[in-house]
């Protein structure tokens, strides 16, 4: 197809899924819709909202997604979840959590998704679970996780590193962020590796192996009131040799474009 897929709500609603997740978990934590606030008396913290999500991946020939964005998100006080990430709070003050997490993660593919991928078995999403920390200080937030592959798909572990920081100008706020993805062998090979059974001419045997991912983006946001925010949010992922080596990927970066509105009860 040469055409950009617009809303293509008649496809399975685990496509969909793939690629919110997909486009969230690159673009937010959980607290994103909180900007940061927390109740203090105990009671929970609801943001809903709508958007719509641009996502490019690296593989070859593989369709620009253009797609609606629901938007949900839950702060309390042991809890933090924004789609699709679920965080238990184990321990934490206004500055320091340590959390159990479970994030739905929108790797992987369909043959039909790419000439290139015709004839490869279906790469599955999975659910990631494991640990996480965030740190909060007057210069900078500073959040790490390590989490494994809870369904066994990849059986693969990733472990990520970021740092970010939201500006205030009036009501607009602009939140930069870098983060560093390590994955391991596992999770580089059932994602990006080719099987020999999957060889063939112009698509070679290709094993994964351990490789680290730069992510960067800028989330932009305006709140006319402490009710209502619009956003805007673009991500870039600039993956590493054992991705960019593999012979199902075309681009060395993939990206993201996000936009939408979320109302905070």
């Amino acid at each position: 197809m040469s055409q950009q897929k617009l809303f293509r709500l008649p496809l399975a609603s685990c496509k969909l899924i793939f690629i919110v997740s997909a486009a969230l978990s690159a673009a937010w934590t959980p607290s994103a819709f909180a900007q940061d606030s927390q109740p203090n008396d105990g009671s929970g913290q609801w943001a809903l909202g709508i958007g719509a999500v641009v996502v490019d991946k690296p593989y070859r020939d593989f369709d620009r997604e253009v797609l609606p964005l629901p938007l949900v998100s839950y702060e309390s006080k042991w809890i933090s979840a924004t789609v699709p990430t679920f965080d238990v709070k184990l321990y934490s003050t206004d500055a320091l959590s340590f959390r159990l997490r479970a994030r739905w993660s929108g790797d992987g593919y369909e043959a039909k998704d790419s000439p290139v991928l015709s004839g490869m078995d279906e790469r599955k999403s999975s659910l990631w679970a494991g640990g996480a920390v965030t740190w909060k200080s007057d210069f900078a937030n500073l959040s790490g996780e390590v989490l494994a592959d809870a369904m066994g798909n990849s059986k693969g572990m990733r472990a990520k590193l970021q740092i970010d920081r939201r500006l205030a100008a009036g009501k607009f706020g602009f939140t930069p962020r870098l983060a560093a993805e390590w994955v391991d062998d596992k999770y580089v090979d059932y994602y990006y590796g080719v099987r020999r059974s999957e060889a063939r001419v112009g698509r070679a045997f290709h094993e994964g192996k351990a490789t680290a991912n730069l992510q960067f983006g800028l989330r932009m946001d305006y709140s006319p009131s402490r009710n209502h925010t619009v956003f805007v949010d673009v991500g870039a992922t600039r993956f590493g040799d054992s991705v960019k080596d593999s012979p199902l990927v075309g681009k060395a970066t993939g990206t993201t474009l996000a936009l939408g509105y979320a109302y905070r009860f």
